[in-house]
């Protein structure tokens, strides 16, 4: 006799939708069934006709299970490798309320400020440490890894250079191998050649050297007085990018103090894990005169409607999606949840302990050098903080190599037979020891002095804002993340139906793994065979990946979507180069494209031309057949995304695509709306080479406030020759082509969160993209009467996101598309995308993993706000003081004495019954982003600011 046995399929946990609920969504929407939707949404020329060929899907239980397995398959040894990658310690009280809780992980880009101060507030502390640890000006909130911050810091002051002749930039040899790497990728399509020397060989006096760039300390440990270097370059108007090791900048004179015009670097010590190489959030900081060029964003203060001092992202003019294809940078994409790990490290510890960790690790490394040194082993640098460079032979090294194998330690082994080492936090006497051993030698009695030149240790104060100074006890810091994360509104309240960006569940079984040490705490450069953990899961995820795309291979290199963008540009690039096809520089993209997608060409060196679109969103056909006619000897590739930037599936598309390679052009589609494609068409289906895929939409990876991201490519068959290897560590890929970020596998320890999400998905990940559709087909079916969709498909479906217009009501009411967004925080609802692709509207992704009831929610919350519109439409309200103009409304506002406002509290904060229940309270109330440009102050406010308010 068999029985039946009871499965907790993850699929039914990840779709919001139970059975009876989409039913009657069917109804609404004015079909039978959820085939008889998608027939009418997908061109049935561009479906798969199979399913997809993945493995059946597993239980939360049973992944675990067998990924345990896996993660055991990693080894967790010493490394004491550096190269900017080192072993720190998580405060466990940050670990689990930062990085493994979902009210921070969850949240959105901080673009809706009064919703979002506590994120702000933790950012603007990032900024003030890297400020005061720097001694730069200002700083930014983050970029994607040091190797590509050290990559935007030349490209900026390309940007800036005063004489078009001048197209040099000095790179010091002593750089870490992987910085070199990718300074060469980004500066080959941007014309800038590169001089790599010893750095005492630098000749600020070369009339064609724009800039310059410096290790402090070196990538072999180093200490050396970069001023004199500075001062040179200055006196011939060249500019000087110096890379910094921030826990160093404790005791070292800070690169600002010498005069430095921008100083970047890595925070991943500060209590971020390695992760084989990431996430981590790299800093940039520079000149206030700079502020209008620096990439990234920046955190700044402002006031609010009452006068409140209030954060919000500042200088936004600088993104992409206004300067397009005059951007400097295509980046988009800000390490926040790393960032604020960072910060939160900082606050924690404050100035004291940061200094005694530093002094810890230098003099644990004084005391192994000296050690070595009575064994006849000198380091190479005299001066050092936590890394030297041991003077040993070939033979020599050889030796110390099979010692440290029996010890289980890696250390850094140089060409010319030397070894270097580098501690971290982590490092004990103990550790020293064991190191020592590998060489012969034994710890001595005492620890040795310092091996920091008196002319620069550091004397200026950092970190002297309050803020850093009273949070130093567990419980201190656990209310102040908790008061910062209560500030915050994120999935774990409600929906956040962004269009184009696909807040969907980050399941916690995805998570749990991120924070095992077997995934955390390997380096990214030990040996391959310490980490075949990591091996299987690239292989699988690849194979995955390739069989949900259509594509021949994939690249898990590029650690953002943007960055996927810019290593797909420059696949083709070099594709059209191998065939001598030099002049191939066009790049057709429509006028609805992320902003990101003209930035990204210019950056692998293409000339954008524009391609509109036809009054049904589309790519406007006759448009881009007279283009490429124009163009076709020049054509490099066409841009798009897929279904399109409007939430449609162009039926043209296969056409389109047949068009630019009939023309010797190459398709890449922006893989941002995946969504809606898998299981039910792909990327090669549909025509394109080369694809990237936000793996923090599609694939489950927390946006984390605004990032981490992953944006891997997959690329057909021809194009697989031109991905990005990488000049540390063999990454499978042909390493003639340089790397495009810093690690070989990019932000390697998130890519467990896709591998889980498809491991229990399975080919059910098809049934994900149908309710996706579903869904915003619903919302759509709910709002069309109060709101009409700008754009449908030929049956009058949307994909799985649509574009509602709301130009109207500026002439009818006076109200403004931001009037709405900002409404929506009175009903507990993150706006959706604001006035992009279109100006006045808004787009709204719902994705599979909303419940009907949520929906009905948002429905309900949207139709309410259509009737107090109506209101002011018929002069009930006033036209200047009504809910949507004095929105959002705070709790100080409703309980203040002073209420002279022509409508009622209640109507003001509990607008319908049921948000009694889900109230979340904004805490300031509308931004003035004017005030805050006009009066930029992005570091830590004084505390009277507070005070006074």
């Amino acid at each position: 006799m068999s029985y039946p046995l009871y499965r907790e399929a993850f699929e039914q946990r990840h779709n919001g939708p139970q059975p009876q609920e989409i039913e009657a969504m069917l109804g609404v929407i004015g079909v039978t069934s959820i085939d008889e939707l998608i027939q009418q949404t997908v061109p049935s020329n561009i479906r798969l006709e199979r399913e997809l060929e993945l493995p059946d899907p597993l239980t939360e239980a049973e992944f675990l299970a067998r990924f345990k397995q896996l993660a055991q398959k990693n080894k967790l040894w010493k490394s004491y490798i550096g190269m900017g990658y080192y072993d720190t310690v998580t405060p466990p009280v940050i670990l689990r309320n930062i990085m493994e809780n979902p009210g921070w992980y969850t949240a959105y880009t901080p673009y809706q400020a009064e919703i979002a101060q506590g994120r702000l507030e933790m950012l603007i502390n990032y900024q003030t440490m890297v400020m005061d640890l720097t001694g730069m000006e200002l700083a930014n909130a983050s970029l994607l890894d040091e190797a590509t911050a050290a990559a935007e810091a030349m490209t900026m002051l390309f940007g800036l250079r005063k004489k078009q002749e001048r197209v040099v930039f000095f790179v010091a040899d002593h750089c870490h191998p992987q910085t070199i790497d990718v300074l060469k990728t980004r500066a080959i399509p941007m014309g800038i050649e590169l001089q790599i020397d010893d750095y005492t060989r630098f000749n600020p006096m070369d009339a064609r050297v724009f800039g310059s760039i410096f290790a402090y300390p070196t990538t072999d440990g180093l200490v050396y007085d970069v001023k004199p270097y500075i001062d040179a370059a200055h006196e011939h108007e060249v500019q000087v990018v110096v890379v910094a090791d921030l826990l160093s900048l404790t005791l070292l004179t800070p690169p600002g103090e010498m005069g430095a015009d921008v100083v970047v670097g890595s925070a991943q010590r500060f209590g971020v894990p390695m992760g084989y190489g990431g996430p981590h959030a790299a800093f940039f900081a520079t000149r206030e005169a700079y502020k209008r060029n620096i990439p990234g964003r920046i955190i700044g203060a402002t006031i609010d409607k009452q006068g409140n001092p209030a954060l919000r992202m500042a200088l936004q003019t600088r993104e992409q999606h206004i300067r397009r294809e005059k951007a400097t940078s295509n980046i988009c994409t800000a390490q926040v949840l790393l960032a604020v790990m960072a910060g939160a490290y900082a606050v924690y510890h404050g100035p004291v302990r940061l200094k005694a960790i530093a002094e810890r690790i230098h003099l644990l490394t004084t005391t192994l050098a000296s050690a070595l040194k009575s064994k006849q082993l000198n380091t190479v640098h005299a001066h050092f903080f936590d890394t030297i460079r041991v003077n040993t032979t070939p033979a020599q090294a050889e030796q110390v190599r099979k010692k440290a194998l029996e010890h289980k330690i890696n250390f850094r082994y140089f060409e010319d037979g030397t070894i270097g080492i580098s501690l971290g936090e982590t490092a004990t006497e103990q550790d020293v020891a064991d190191m020592l051993a590998c060489f012969g030698a034994t710890l001595p009695g005492s620890l040795a002095s310092a091996a920091i030149p008196t002319n620069l240790r550091r004397h200026s104060a950092y970190l002297t804002h309050p803020v850093f100074n009273a949070h130093h006890s567990e419980h201190a810091m656990l209310r102040y993340l908790k008061r910062l994360e209560n500030k915050d509104l994120s999935l774990v309240h409600s929906m956040i139906s962004l269009g184009s960006c696909t807040m969907k569940l980050n399941a916690t079984t995805e998570m749990i793994p991120v924070t095992w040490p077997e995934f955390g705490q390997i380096h990214p450069f030990v040996p391959q065979d310490q980490a075949m953990g990591y091996r299987e899961l690239f292989d699988d995820l690849e194979k995955w990946l390739c069989e949900i795309t259509g594509f021949y291979k994939m690249s898990l290199q590029p650690n953002s979507g943007a960055q996927g963008e810019y290593a797909g540009l420059m696949a083709i690039r070099n594709y059209h180069l191998s065939r001598g096809d030099t002049h191939r520089t066009i790049a057709l993209i429509p006028s609805s494209a992320h902003g990101t997608n003209p930035a990204s060409a210019v950056m692998a060196g293409m000339q954008v031309v524009i391609v509109g679109c036809d009054e049904r969103g589309n790519i406007d056909l006759d448009e881009l057949r007279a283009k490429v006619e124009t163009h076709s000897a020049n054509l490099a590739c066409l841009m798009v995304t897929y279904p399109s930037t409007h939430g449609v599936f162009e039926e043209a598309i296969t056409e389109i695509c047949a068009l630019i390679h009939q023309h010797g052009g190459q398709v890449y589609m922006d893989g941002a709306n995946m969504n809606a494609q898998v299981g039910l068409t792909s990327p090669a289906r549909i025509g394109a080479d080369v694809c990237h895929l936000n793996l923090h939409k599609t694939f489950c990876i927390p946006h984390g406030g605004g990032g981490p991201g992953m944006g891997p490519i997959g690329v057909a068959k021809h194009l697989a020759p031109f991905l990005a290897g990488h000049k540390v560590v063999d990454n499978g890929a042909d390493n003639q082509f340089t790397a495009v970020s810093a690690a070989p596998w990019g932000s390697a320890s998130i890519l467990t969160i896709s591998y889980a999400y498809i491991r229990m998905m399975g080919p059910l990940l098809k049934r994900a993209t149908e309710i996706a559709i579903l869904n915003a087909n619903y919302i759509k079916s709910r709002l069309e009467s109060a709101y009409p969709a700008l754009y449908t498909g030929t049956h009058g479906r949307c994909a799985h996101e649509l574009i509602i217009d709301l130009r109207p009501f500026k002439t009818s009411a006076e109200i403004e598309v931001v009037d709405i967004a900002k409404r929506l925080m009175d009903y507990g609802f993150h706006a959706p995308t604001v006035s992009f692709p279109v100006a006045g509207t808004m787009m709204i992704e719902p994705t599979e993993s909303e419940t009907k009831g949520e929906l009905d929610r948002f429905c309900d919350a949207m139709l309410s706000i259509r009737e107090e519109i109506r209101e002011i439409e018929q002069d009930r309200a006033d036209r200047k003081d009504n809910v949507l103009k004095n929105a959002p409304h705070t709790a100080a506002t409703v309980i203040s004495d002073q209420w002279d406002r022509p409508y009622t509290r209640e109507k003001a904060v509990y607008p319908l019954t049921w948000v009694r229940d889900h109230k979340f309270w904004p805490s300031v109330s509308r931004v003035d982003d004017a005030y805050g440009d006009r009066h930029l102050v992005c570091s830590c406010l004084p505390i009277e600011a507070y005070a006074e308010a």
